[in-house]
């Protein structure tokens, strides 16, 4: 069973990722379904809905023609529909055109591309193509969506005598306008328009001089509008040819909507497989905006994040044209737990909430922002106790609320929960609360739950340390400016920095001295450590990267080297081949320059033609000799074995098991190897332990 917690989405910013969704929605139906969204029952159904909206984002990341999911719902339609004797409006017949003009298109689309996008054209093939709706309303409405004249014939004659008696009125009124104008009756404005009707512009004063109706006037009264004698009877039978009008417009909307009402199972289905199609699109759209990928899913609790966004916070940042450094944290069964520490504002709390929300949007069906090579488990509760919440209404202390939400969570984790506790243990005494929270950790640890931790007290940091299947990290910091780098470095805890940062922002060294007086020594001691630590991990990983890099340098620059020389050999050696056939030919060329001198000074001669034919039959025993000769060498060398290097002959170094006593190569220290998964290996160095390559540690002899 998968247990929401609204507080969780609450803590974790899941409400303002909802709220985007619905608007890219263009129904309200999707629009509901995000407002009200929750992790799916189970892996497949997270599965299902991930691959639908992972078809339609191809679809769009291909420029596949597809088509516009642009709709009108049909809610209101249905519940016409349903009832005995109801009359569909012009707008919704429009409506329940347009309608199935789209599904139309899209099961034409399925048709041609039903393996390629299997999930979607299943879900769309849950409607039935028929052009019978289409062509049903067509035969009434032109292609501006008014009713045509020939809907039928009755509506055509009616149509008919309404265009005949229009003429007939305006040729009228102008007859009377033209009278009125002679009489010098009329205003400056001539005529005016009341309830749709033409009006002569009267002079008040010549009123009664005038024949006809009068329909109101001026505001100033100095005008009187007066419908003509000439034109009155006919506006009255033009209001009554308007009238057939509508009741049979009426009429035919009747006998259509009978027609539609026959149809009623597949409008439904129209709904169904449109508003789905919005809820699916939706999620694209905002995939789209966040570069949301689908990474792969397994049903155990796992996390590999790879390259992992905050969606709002990039978004934010790309408002503000900011970099967003993406954070890569994998757990599994062997470490379940990860305690992050380090100076406030450094991004500890970004990580935490990064872990969950992604966790919880997948959950949910959603693309995420990271790597495609990235890898999510399945956990029935994510559960968070993230900021200062406090309880107003129940007069509960941030303090007592959070103890209520840890006696919430101990009551229910297990091995499939996954656990966001921010500052964990704060809101009381800090010694109290620390061992409090100590003891919390221990519990939770012992239910084999998975989580993320963030705290700043140090006997959390010892027991992530003394933990098998936790492991200590920290936010990395700049040592020399004192500036956080955003970045998240697994293996050892992080130093709060408080006196350095304090006398980076002008605090007397008098007063951090006293301070630190105040303080117990080996918590300065223990900052310090891990102060010094930190600098060091992050000088060793400045030099490897520089020798990595320099490596890379001199591995490039040897092979163009050795390319550029074999350049140079394969050059010289197509010039000597050149430079030996020009003498042979030479030398050709004189032999038989020679031949031609004798012939032309002996006017003919068989001996020296004999001559000839035996130079021809050498130099061509020559040439096969020299034919036989490659194709030998080319043979040779074909089979010729491969010179193997010689092995050294070291002595060959020793197996790193569990218990091994082991230092890093470029290290003094000495500890001790406590796990070994694949090629890595967590090693306890003191009371600290850290994850790192087999192949960076030697054994201690």
């Amino acid at each position: 069973m998968i247990l929401f917690d609204e507080q969780t989405a609450e803590d974790l910013n899941f409400k303002e990722i909802r709220d985007q969704l619905v608007d890219f929605c263009y129904g309200e139906t999707a629009q509901k379904r995000f407002k009200e969204l929750k992790p799916l029952k189970n892996l497949k159904s997270a599965e299902y809905q991930l691959s639908l909206a992972n078809e339609l984002l191809r679809i769009k990341e291909e420029s596949i023609r597809f088509p516009r999911l642009e709709f009108k719902e049909l809610l209101y339609e249905l519940k016409i529909l349903g009832k005995q004797g109801a009359v569909l409006e012009l707008e919704s017949i429009i409506k329940i055109l347009d309608a199935s003009r789209l599904v139309n298109d899209l099961l034409k689309f399925t048709q041609k591309n039903h393996q390629e996008f299997p999930l979607l054209s299943e879900l769309i093939q849950e409607a039935e193509y028929t052009t019978e709706i289409v062509e049903a309303i067509e035969r009434i409405l032109d292609n501006k969506q008014r009713v045509k004249d020939n809907a039928t014939e009755e509506l055509y004659r009616i149509r008919m005598s309404i265009n005949s008696t229009r003429k007939q009125i305006t040729k009228n009124f102008d007859i009377a306008l033209k009278r009125m104008r002679a009489k010098g009756y009329l205003a400056e404005s001539n005529e005016g328009l009341v309830n749709d009707r033409r009006v002569l512009s009267i002079v008040s004063s010549y009123k009664r001089q005038v024949k006809g109706k009068i329909l109101g006037s001026s505001n100033t009264g100095f005008l009187t509008y007066i419908e003509p004698e000439e034109t009155q009877s006919l506006n009255f039978e033009l209001e009554q040819l308007l009238d057939d009008e509508r009741k049979e417009i009426k009429r035919i909307f009747k006998v259509l909507t009978e027609q539609i009402q026959r149809q009623l199972p597949l409008i439904e289905a129209y709904q169904s497989v449109l508003t789905n199609l919005d809820f699916i699109q939706a999620k694209v759209r905002y995939a789209q905006l966040i570069n949301g990928v689908k990474p792969a899913m397994i049903d155990e609790s796992y996390i590999e994040m790879t390259n992992a966004y905050h969606p709002l916070l990039w978004l934010k940042n790309e408002e503000l044209k900011k970099p967003t450094l993406p954070q890569t944290i994998r757990m599994d069964k062997f470490t379940r737990m990860l305690v992050i520490s380090g100076p406030n504002a450094g991004g500890k709390s970004i990580t935490l909430k990064t872990v969950g929300l992604l966790q919880l949007m997948i959950q949910c069906g959603l693309l995420v922002p990271v790597d495609a090579n990235s890898k999510f488990g399945w956990f029935h509760h994510i559960l968070s106790d993230i900021g200062d919440n406090q309880s107003i209404e129940n007069e509960l202390s941030t303090y007592s609320y959070r103890l209520k939400r840890m006696h919430y969570f101990l009551s229910i984790a297990n091995k499939r929960t996954l656990l966001l506790l921010d500052e964990f243990g704060t809101g009381s005494d800090p010694d109290l609360g620390g061992a409090l929270a100590e003891v919390f950790f221990e519990k939770l640890y012992s239910k084999r739950s998975f989580g993320v931790i963030t705290t700043h007290y140090g006997n959390i940091k010892l027991k992530a340390a003394q933990l098998a299947n936790t492991l200590n990290a920290n936010m990395l910091f700049n040592v020399d400016t004192l500036q956080p780098m955003y970045k998240l470095s697994i293996g050892q805890p992080g130093s709060s920095f408080t006196f350095e940062v304090a006398k980076i922002n002008g605090i007397e060294d008098e007063i951090i001295e006293l301070a630190k007086q105040k303080v117990n020594s080996s918590k300065v001691e223990m900052d310090q450590l891990i102060s010094e630590l930190q600098r060091e991990k992050s000088n060793y990983e400045t030099i490897n990267a520089q020798a990595r890099l320099s490596k890379i340098i001199a591995e490039d620059e040897r092979k163009a080297y050795e390319l550029k020389q074999q350049h140079y050999e394969e050059r010289l050696e197509r010039q000597n081949e050149v430079m030996e056939r020009n003498n042979k030919y030479v030398t050709s060329g004189k032999k038989m320059l020679q031949f031609i001198e004798s012939y032309q000074s002996r006017k003919g001669n068989k001996a020296l033609l004999g001559d000839l034919k035996k130079y021809i039959a050498i130099e061509k025993s020559k040439l096969e000799e020299a034919q036989k000769e490659a194709t030998l060498k080319a043979a040779i060398k074909a089979k010729k074995p491969t010179k193997k290097k010689k092995k050294s002959a070291s002595k060959p170094e020793k197996p790193i098991i569990v218990g091994s006593t082991v230092k890093l190569i470029d290290g003094k220290q000495g500890g001790k190897v406590l796990e070994i998964n694949g090629k890595e290996a967590i090693v306890a160095f003191g009371n600290f332990k850290t994850k790192t390559q087999l192949n960076k540690l030697t054994v201690i002899n």
